[in-house]
This record gives structure tokens, sequence and C-alpha cells, in this order.
């Protein structure tokens, strides 16, 4: 009994030091944000761009704020407060100062969120930020001395690129197996991709880079050399292999389409890459009018609940969440909006007539410009359009209060964290969605009453659907 209670202690202390080192602490400063969340955001994959919430911060009265929270390997994390929006890298064990500052005043407003830089505050030299910044500027040091040489002196440029080259992989080589060494390598990797007499082939560089390195999910420049490497696969391969791809896909077969990729150099040797560049590939097919999507959405599904790898599921699920939201032609994400009295609304209190969703930001002049606007065409569309409106929960001025209640449709106020944004994929205000009477996408981006670049607005949809419905009633 006493052996095990010592071993019991012994594995709970193992355990919480094993904690200990995986906790990551962010904590700073961000007077611009008082009162409201900062969320740090993980990359779920690098295909989907899929992210999903770490954790989130309230900044205090006095501007700070501060998190923990725990990790298993180094990554690359998105920061969002308010709209704006920065990265930074975490590390196991990693403790982290921060500045986040407001949108500098001399880069314009966009409405998706501008980015915004971060700064550090007494950062380790060990630490994965101060690594990869010391890389950076070394990278961008040469590329500015030496990048203009490329025409006028092509080969003393490329002798001074393979100096460069040498020099750095041997400043990293007791890096390897770390982040930064990866992090390194498929940044250099680019390099390649410079034209020049000495340049490798595609072959080589696949060879070179991509044929025995192990696939690194969370490391920002090797998802991106190699998402990059594969894009717009099939006018590279050869007609046989694209002929059988093409068969493969029209089976709904995962397998016959991995046999197909298989005769394809590249893609011969790493089964795991292959079943990757087969989900980049069916997600670019299926926006193509040669490929059925019915298809494509059939074989993606398979391989989120049958890939080889684990991983692999995981990023098939979310191609196939991406490729299936909000798309015309698609059943529209249902939601929950609040109205009065404590009633939900949802999609279902919507039907038998087309739904106009309009997103509105009280902030921004656009959104006010285009209110008067919307209210004349549904004057005009009434009878056959429904209109909504849904803003962000926020202080109002008087203005915008008196602009909202001249609004004649149902107007929403809801959280920030309302998945209506994160289903229908508004990022930018004003933007809107159509939806039809049967709860189907329209179109998602729609028109807006405003002419767009090609002088288009809604009113011409509204005015041919007003046509046929009259024509259905009997009207004249």
């Amino acid at each position: 009994m006493k052996y095990s209670l010592v071993f019991i202690a012994v594995l709970l202390a193992t355990l919480a030091l094993a904690q200990q080192n995986s906790t990551v602490r962010i904590s700073g400063v961000a007077p611009a944000y008082i009162g409201k969340k900062i969320e740090f955001k993980e990359i779920v994959d690098y295909f989907s761009l899929e992210e999903a919430v770490l954790t989130t911060a309230e900044v205090k009265d006095d501007s700070t704020f501060s998190v923990d929270f725990q990790i298993e390997e180094t990554q690359k994390i998105r920061v969002r407060a308010g709209n704006n929006r920065s990265f930074m890298y975490i590390q196991p064990g990693g403790q982290y100062k921060i500045y986040v500052p407001e949108k500098d005043p001399y880069v314009p407003y966009r409405p998706a969120g501008n980015e915004v830089e971060l700064t550090f505050f007494d950062l380790d030299s060990t630490d994965i930020n101060y690594e990869i910044l010391l890389f950076n500027r070394w990278l961008d040091d040469f590329t500015a001395n030496t990048y203009n040489r490329r025409r006028a002196d092509p080969i003393g440029f490329v002798k001074l690129l393979d100096t460069f080259k040498i020099t750095v992989q041997n400043h990293y080589i007791a890096d390897t197996g770390k982040y930064i060494y990866d992090y390194v390598r498929f940044t250099m990797a680019t390099l390649d991709d410079i034209q020049h007499a000495a340049e490798r082939n595609r072959y080589e560089k696949h060879d070179f880079y991509l044929k025995y390195s192990p696939v690194k999910y969370r490391n920002d420049a090797y998802m991106e050399y190699l998402t990059n490497f594969y894009r717009d696969m099939m006018p590279r391969l050869a007609m046989e292999t694209n002929n059988r791809v093409y068969t493969a896909v029209l089976k709904s077969s995962p397998t016959e389409v991995m046999k197909a990729l298989s005769k394809e150099y590249t893609l011969n040797y790493n089964r795991r890459i292959r079943e990757l560049v087969m989900i980049q590939t069916l997600s670019e097919m299926y926006f193509k009018k040669d490929y059925p999507q019915t298809n494509i959405i059939t074989i993606l599904d398979s391989v989120a609940n049958n890939a080889l790898f684990e991983k692999n599921k995981i990023i098939a699920k979310n191609m196939l969440k991406r490729l299936t939201q909000v798309n015309a032609g698609g059943k529209a994400p249902d939601f929950l909006l609040p109205a009065e009295a404590g009633e939900m609304k949802s999609l279902s209190n919507f039907k038998n007539k087309h739904l106009y969703i309009h997103f509105y930001d009280p902030n921004s002049d656009k959104s006010k410009i285009e209110v008067p606007l919307l209210i004349n065409l549904y004057s005009k569309y009434l009878k056959e359009v429904n209109f909504i409106t849904i803003y962000k929960k926020c202080e109002l001025d008087e203005k915008t209060k008196q602009t909202l209640d001249e609004i004649p449709w149902e107007v929403f106020a809801v959280e920030e964290d309302n998945s209506i944004f994160k289903n229908y994929q508004i990022v930018t205000f004003p933007n809107y969605v159509f939806l039809d009477g049967f709860g189907y996408v329209v179109a998602a981006p729609a028109l807006g009453p405003q002419p767009n670049g090609n002088y288009e607005t809604i009113e011409r949809t509204f005015f041919q659907l007003e046509k046929i419905n009259k024509q259905m009633r009997g009207e004249d």
C-alpha cells in the first residue's frame, strides 16, 4: 500500500509538471478594446483554413488582459480584437506579454477588418516568435539587397542565392526537428520558385523538399509550400491520369481517385500527401461545371469518415463543410434571432416567401447610406420578399437609433458570437444573403441596393421575381 501511494503521488506530480509545461500564458494591454473580447484562435487546418477559438480574454477597465490555456505543440494562431486581426506563434510553456494596437490611423478602414501588428515585451531569445522574427529580418535583408540583380546579373544572383541558402542551412542545422528548422527550410524553398538558370525543376523540388519529409500539419511555412506546390493539379496531370481521375469521380470512389493520382510521379510515394492532394483537388473541381458536385461531396464525406490518416479525416470534414456552406442552390443554415418578449425566431418563421437578409454595421457609413435605398426597395417588393436586418449589439448614438427606427421590417440585435455570422460567412458589412421561400440559397453574398462594379443591383432580381410571381398568380 505504501508503495502504491508513493507511485500515485509521483504520477500526479508528473502529470502536474506535464500540464505546467504545456500551459501557455498570454497577457498584455489593449487600451483600444476596453470592455471588449480578444479571441485567440487556432488554425485547425491549412486547407480549409478552418479556425477554432482556443480561448477569449476580456479587456479590463485598466486595459489589461490575461489568459492561460494548454497546447500540445508549437503553432501559429490568430488574434482577433474587435474587427481587427493579427497573428502570433505560441509554444508549450510559452509566456507572452503583448500590446494589441488599434488600427493604424494612416491605413484605410476595411470592413472585413484590418491587419494590425502585435508588439511583444520581454520576448525570450529561445521563443519561436523571436526566432522567426530574426530569420525573417535576415531573409528580407538578403532579398532587398540582391533581388534586383536577378535580371541584370543572373549568374551573380544565382551564386549569391546558393551561398545564402548554404549559410542558412548551416546556421539552423542544430535545430533539426524543431519548428524553426522546418519554418526556415520551407520558407527558403519558396526561393527555389524564383526563375533563374540553375533553378530546380518540379520533380527535383518534390524529391528534395516533400518526398521524404513528414507532413507538418501545424507548420504554416510547410503547409503553405505544400498547398501551393499541388495547387491546380488537374491541368498538370498526364491526359491518361486526368481521365482516370475524372472517371473515378463519376464513380464517387475515393479509392479509385487515389489509384489514379498514384500514376503522377509527385504523388506515387507518400500516401498521406496523396490523400491530402485528393482533398485539395476535389475542392478545386467542385466549382467547375465539368465535375458533378454531388459525387465530389460523396467522396469527401467518405474520406471524412474513412481516410487512411486520422488528421486527413478532419481536413476532409472541414473542406466538406466549407464547400457546402451557403452555396447557391444549397440548403440555408438555420439561425436563432432574439425577437421581442424573449421570443426566438428561426428560418422557419420566414418561409413561403423569399427572404433578403441585410447584415448591418451601425458604425459603417456605407451601411447607413444604403438604408434609405433598402426602404425604397421594400416598399416596391414587399409582396414578394421578406426583409430582415441583423446587427451586432453595441452602443448606438441617437442618429443610428433613429436610422434603425425608420426601418419598417424586423431588426435583430444579436451577440457578436451568434453563429449566423460564421454560418453565413459574414465578415464584411453591409452584406446580403437572398433565400427562397423553401429555405434554399439563391445568392450568398447577394447583390445590394447600390450598383456593384458591373452596375448591377438586387432590384433586377426582385423585378424578375415579381414578374414570375404575378404570372403564377394570374395578375397582369
